[in-house]
């Protein structure tokens, strides 16, 4: 089956672009496009999308509150990806937050964009994790958040959770782990999903964004 995609953006020539790098693909479909993030929740509940690549800034509905209406109103929600002209841009970082699995420059090359929606719609690795590090530096003020540090506290991650969320903080994938940790992929997944449940994480962004906010993991 293919990864499925809808596009949500306010500049035609750019779901135009997306659409067209994405199609050439065949284990890609784009299923339907939107012009703002208020147009989101109908369309994913029509069209059920394993991804949505959504713009960050949008006149009636930006990229993060859509993004949290889509969490918190769609039952099994599609992956998410934003799309944003800048990299070190403190919306992006409120979308991750909010729970966006990762984001995409408008000027990636059509290899990185294939990349990316290919990537997410796997959910074993992070995203472009240099730049979520990156991204947790430059928005310090996240850092010793005590909403993260209980979050932490409470899930109680036996010691090797903790190893694995590290891991993951640096963009490793389950297999990378595994190979690095010497355990099969299988005991990477089974600790993967234990960790995420105690977190109350979504998806591995989201641990991985705490880990940073709570400072268990440093950024950098």
């Amino acid at each position: 089956m293919p990864v499925t995609v809808l596009l949500v953006d306010d500049e035609p020539l750019v779901r135009a672009g997306l659409r067209a790098v994405l199609e050439a693909q065949p284990d890609i479909e784009v299923v339907g496009e939107a012009a703002d993030g208020a147009a989101v929740i109908p369309l994913v509940r029509e069209l059920r999308p394993d991804v949505v690549a959504m713009d960050v800034r949008m006149p009636l509905l930006d990229g993060i509150e859509a993004t949290r209406a889509v969490l918190r109103t769609v039952t099994d929600p599609p992956k998410i990806v934003v799309i944003t002209t800048f990299e070190n841009d403190e919306y992006v970082y409120e979308a991750l937050r909010a729970g966006a699995d990762g984001f995409l420059l408008k000027r990636a090359r059509p290899a990185e964009i294939v990349h990316a929606v290919r990537l997410v719609a796997e959910g074993e690795s992070l995203l472009f994790p240099a730049a979520v590090r990156e991204l947790a530096g430059a928005h310090g003020r996240q850092r010793g958040n005590p909403d993260a540090r209980a979050a932490l506290e409470r899930a109680a991650l036996t010691g090797r959770e903790e190893e694995v969320l590290r891991l993951m903080a640096r963009g490793l994938s389950n297999a990378e782990i595994a190979a690095r940790l010497v355990v099969g992929t299988e005991t990477v997944k089974s600790h993967v999903s234990s960790l995420l449940a105690k977190l109350g994480a979504r998806d591995r962004t989201q641990a991985v964004i705490t880990a940073y906010e709570s400072g268990f993991v440093a950024p950098g």
